[in-house]
């Protein structure tokens, strides 16, 4: 009997092991996730064309197209999608055009609307 519990604790011990494993895993997975959507939405608000960000989703699958679907490629979807976004011209010409409006609206030669 005290090795049936022995037995038991053991297989306890492992299963915890792996929800803890999973745990984490999913955490990494919802920070990954909550940075896509964070450039998602920075995109959103740059206007960017629905055409230029179908072929950012299209270039990320194409770059991650494997024949066996499983939780690391969800993951590595993810990875290479914020990668794609981060790359994305608009995110980083936006900050120069703000650094720059105010010395464009210092120009005497602009003509202010």
């Amino acid at each position: 009997e005290l090795q049936q519990k022995v037995e038991e604790m053991e297989l306890l011990k492992m299963e915890l092991q792996m929800l803890e494993t999973e745990r984490v895993r999913l955490s990494l997975v919802e920070e990954k996730l909550m940075d896509v959507l964070q450039l998602l939405q920075q995109l959103r608000d740059l206007n960017i064309s629905k055409r230029a960000l179908g072929k950012i989703l299209l270039s990320t699958l194409e770059s991650c197209h494997d024949p066996q679907p499983g939780k690391a490629q969800l993951f590595e979807v993810l990875d290479t999608l914020q990668q794609e976004l981060t790359a994305c011209e608009l995110l980083h010409r936006q900050p120069m055009e703000q650094a720059q409006s105010p010395r464009s609206l210092s120009n005497p030669l602009v003509i202010s609307c």
